[in-house]
């Protein structure tokens, strides 16, 4: 929960929901929201699969899902989870055989898909078992999917479609005395996934992963997924998430990571606070923000850095992170240390030292936090 005293004006209080795990990850509850990516390599290549998984877990990622679509995904998972630093989902559609045989593989969690998983006795297979190999279950509800009878009902998907569709097989699971599941309503539309999201969390306690599905392109999906997603996230919704784009799966774990930090709701690497730049700017703030975020995207401690192009906003910013760099004139400017002015320093100085200020303090910081997390 993101709460602040001093400013409750930025306070989150999140729904409260039961906590479920996904392999070694909690999820729900007072668990931290966690970032879920998807691989897009080929399932039956291990090796290739796996080393996008490590990929993306360095980037971040909490939790990786792996689509099982024939016998050879299936066959290949048995390494990816043996091998994997972070639980795998295996996603399920259309063939609930694969479901099983992806818990047979060590899959932490099984997706499917109700509408297109085939009849309650084939559910029930699943869920027996995902009861004995120790899988949770996420039922994914799709706008695209929903089951055909409710599409009659409904004449469209609609929330009211899509929430009955999840309640049904929340039903199920619930009569087959299995509550190791989560819940997703994902739609391309952000008001009909958001209205869904919504509808669903008053009806349930179980955990909510949230996701825009099919947002689009980098550029494009990061902004509906921001406003989708950022928006649910206010609002206390949502225990897991996934920022599905088309671009590559780290991609979704650093924007996932960033919707997170900008509402204080999770805290990794540094967040640089940046100007856009005018006529003012004591040196490039674009290029150095650029090579800056390339340069530091090793840290992994949660800090703060301004790089503010001339003296307007920079010392009021720089005032509240942990490292800052102010522009100023004749080619030099002002370096903030914890809030604090520090010392001037020449532009053509800036990135090295900067680089240099945060790793310090991040080796600091990481030596003070050592002793507590011991205990």
């Amino acid at each position: 929960m993101s709460l602040n005293a001093v400013r409750p004006w930025k306070n989150i209080y999140r729904r409260k929901s039961r906590q479920i795990m996904v392999g070694n990850v909690p999820v729900g509850g007072d668990a931290p929201i966690a970032v879920q990516t998807m691989t897009n390599t080929d399932s039956g290549d291990a090796r290739a699969t796996l080393n996008q998984v490590i990929e993306c877990a360095e980037a971040g990622a909490d939790i990786v899902r792996v689509s099982c679509p024939d016998e050879a995904a299936t066959a290949a998972l048995k390494t990816i989870c043996r091998e994997s630093p972070v639980p795998i989902v295996a996603d399920i559609h259309f063939h609930y055989k694969r479901a099983i045989e992806a818990a047979e593989a060590g899959a932490g969690c099984l997706r499917i898909n109700p509408g297109n998983i085939g009849d309650e006795k084939r559910v029930r297979e699943v869920i027996s078992a995902a009861r004995d190999h120790g899988c949770s279950i996420r039922i994914g509800v799709n706008a695209g999917s929903l089951e055909r009878d409710l599409l009659e009902k409904y004449g469209e998907p609609c929330p009211e479609a899509m929430v009955e569709s999840a309640l049904d097989h929340i039903k199920i699971l619930e009569d087959n005395d299995f509550h190791e599941f989560k819940i997703s309503v994902k739609a391309s539309d952000v008001f009909l996934s958001a209205a869904a999201y919504q509808g669903i969390a008053d009806a349930t306690d179980a955990p909510i992963h949230l996701g825009i599905t099919e947002a689009g392109s980098l550029n494009a999906g990061t902004v509906k997924s921001a406003v989708g997603l950022g928006n649910l996230l206010w609002m206390g919704i949502g225990d897991t998430l996934r920022v599905s784009l088309s671009a590559d799966p780290v991609e979704e774990v650093r924007v996932g990571y960033e919707i997170l930090k900008s509402l204080g709701l999770r805290h990794r690497g540094v967040n640089i606070i940046s100007c856009p730049s005018c006529a003012r700017q004591g040196f490039d703030v674009i290029k150095t923000v650029e090579i800056l975020e390339e340069r530091l995207a090793h840290i992994k401690t949660p800090m703060s850095l301004s790089i503010i192009g001339c003296v307007v906003n920079g010392p009021g910013e720089a005032l509240m992170t942990d490292v800052g760099f102010t522009g100023g004139g004749a080619g030099r400017g002002m370096v903030y240390l914890a809030g604090q002015k520090s010392h001037a320093l020449s532009n053509d100085r800036m990135i090295d030292h900067i680089v240099e200020q945060v790793e310090e303090r991040a080796a600091r910081i990481e030596a003070e936090t050592a002793p507590e997390a011991a205990e």
